[in-house]
């Protein structure tokens, strides 16, 4: 079975699996097709967090593909360029693009496939054509002006903007694939060794060198208001491997939930599962504001956690195991009450949140920077299972290198220029990610799931793993149901805005729902009926069925299997 945002993607991994392949090969062609076909939520140049389950290593396992800030890239630089936030779009929060080393790290040591049968559907789709999104159609009419006035290369690249559902090619980028693959065949005929040499041609090849050289010597404007070089270079990509981690895991109502360490935000995720462990949400029900109110206010708890402590733990001490103990879970849980809270209020002695920042900032060249995310779920009959949360190098992020025909990312705009915060910008240091993919297991059953959103996403997660653990065993309905979601703490996105007590609503939910989270002191706005989440989920049980499902939300999340 394969999940995603984009059928296309859907229908590429499922290619691989019919041909004998495993979920790991399915997955990496899944994520290569959602760089062609979703270029708003995701490119080439962006960063890939994955947590997966490997049958035959018995164990679950992450890929990190967060890249690192540029080794120049400081606190002091940004000052003295008279900045006091990473822009949101431009070439300064251009961090190493993790991405394509993370699946192909992935696909070298679990995979079974060859790098062309992984990359020739997304060389295809960017050569042939591929039937564009009207997001995609919309979102590159709105960039005309500033592609043509400030990012020529992106004009070069995008515009005419396309007709939606029209055919849309991207040569340059086919280009660009089409000459890793190449080189790779020419250097050995070995899989293994092919593998190899398409991600030195990346990290240490002519991909490195031209991503280094446009950084030196372009200069573009971004959301600052004024014009930036880069500060990555070819020797930040070298020394950057996509690595294999142990995952981060909590116990929940017979579950055991994997995810991402600090580096991510994904413990958030666990933090909220710990505290509402405390609570009877069952009898509360599916969508009563007793459930909606208990549920922000302990996400409200664990994501003041996140503001706090979370950060890259190579360079910061980040006490997770304190964090996610049931002792400091139920001293937290006593800060719930029937009202909402209009604090910020992190746990464990020496907590810092980063300092208000004071005035408004002007919106500049490509704001608002908000682009979102992919998200793939992969099961297969070996019981091999993937969650993969691809996202960055955005079409709206940054100019395109001309060369490679993709933009750079800029997941930079996540640290904090205040020093001495756990995410507070270091050379070499890996900013705190939004990026959550979310793999669980009981009793021989694996349940793969995630979804875009940035902050949001281990919100709309938690919603839809509560709806499934407690009230509806079936994947595509537990989907369905109504989501919410808090606005309360800083965004991760420039301008890093918040809203205390703003809560987000789906129209579905009863009206007397909504009057009672207003009478419990909940900012509500209520949205359209289907949007918010775009979650997709994959799952195996004990006895080998495979099930998935994908949101409706959007038209275009697609769940194929056989």
């Amino acid at each position: 079975m394969v999940a995603s945002t984009h059928w296309l993607a859907s229908a590429s991994g499922m290619r691989l699996l019919e041909a004998g392949g495993n979920a790991f090969d399915a997955a990496a062609a899944a994520g290569f097709v959602l760089q062609v076909v979703e270029p708003h939520l995701n490119g080439p140049g962006g960063d890939l967090p994955i947590v997966l389950y490997s049958a035959g290593r018995e164990e679950v396992l992450v890929v990190c593909g967060q890249g690192p800030a540029p080794a120049a890239a400081t606190t002091k630089r940004f000052r003295e360029l008279g900045l006091d936030l990473v822009p949101g779009t431009g070439l300064l929060a251009a961090c190493v693009p993790g991405a394509f080393d993370a699946w192909l790290r992935m696909l070298l040591e679990l995979g079974t496939a060859s790098l062309r049968d992984v990359l020739e559907p997304a060389i295809g789709y960017a050569r042939d054509g591929h039937p564009v999104l009207p997001r995609v159609a919309e979102a590159i009419a709105s960039l005309e002006a500033l592609f043509r006035a400030d990012w020529p290369t992106s004009a070069e690249t995008w515009l005419p903007a396309p007709a939606p559902w029209s055919l849309f090619h991207r040569p340059a980028l086919a280009d660009t694939y089409t000459r890793i693959l190449g080189e790779a065949e020419a250097a050995t005929h070995d899989r293994d060794g092919q593998i190899q040499a398409a991600r030195d041609a990346w990290h240490r090849g002519f991909v490195a060198e031209a991503i280094g050289e446009f950084c030196e010597r372009t200069e573009a404007p971004d959301s600052s208001g004024r014009a930036h070089r880069g500060l990555l270079s070819a020797d930040d990509l070298a020394a950057f491997e996509a690595s294999f981690e142990a995952p981060e895991s909590l116990s929940y109502e017979g579950w055991i939930v994997y995810k991402t360490g600090p580096w991510g935000q994904g413990p958030v995720l666990l933090q909220q599962l710990a505290l509402l462990e405390g609570f009877d949400l069952c009898s509360m029900g599916a969508g009563s504001a007793e459930f909606v109110h208990t549920v922000l206010e302990c996400s409200k708890l664990a994501f003041a956690d996140r503001e706090a402590w979370y950060g890259d733990p190579t360079f910061t001490s980040v006490p997770l195991e304190q964090l996610l103990s049931s002792a400091y879970a139920d001293g937290r849980r006593a800060l719930v009450t029937d009202t909402a809270s209009s604090e910020l209020v992190p746990g464990l002695a020496g907590a810092k949140l980063p300092r208000p920042l004071v005035g408004a900032l002007a919106a500049g060249v490509g704001e608002p920077t908000r682009g979102d995310t992919c998200h793939v779920d992969v099961v297969d009959r070996f019981g091999n299972v993937v969650s993969a949360t691809p996202s960055g190098g955005w079409l709206q992020s940054s100019p395109v290198v001309p060369e490679l025909g993709f933009p750079l990312g800029t997941r930079a705009q996540m640290f904090w220029l205040e020093d001495g915060l756990p995410n507070s910008l270091e050379p070499r240091k890996r900013p705190r990610t939004t990026l959550s993919p979310s793999l669980a297991r009981r009793d021989g059953e694996v349940l793969s799931f995630g979804t875009p959103g940035g902050d949001h996403q281990d919100q709309w997660s938690l919603v839809f793993f509560l709806h499934h653990a407690l009230f509806e065993p079936n994947l595509q309905a537990a989907i369905e149901l109504p989501m919410f979601h808090s606005n309360h703490f800083p965004s991760s996105f420039y301008p890093r805005e918040a809203k205390p007590l703003n809560v987000e609503l789906e129209a579905r939910f009863a009206p007397t729902v909504v009057e009672e989270l207003r009478e419990r002191g909940h900012d509500v706005d209520v949205t359209d009926e289907w949007s918010l989440g775009r979650l997709s989920a994959a799952a195996r049980d004990a006895g080998g069925t495979l099930r998935a499902a994908a949101n409706p939300r959007g038209m275009q999340g697609y769940a194929v299997g056989r």
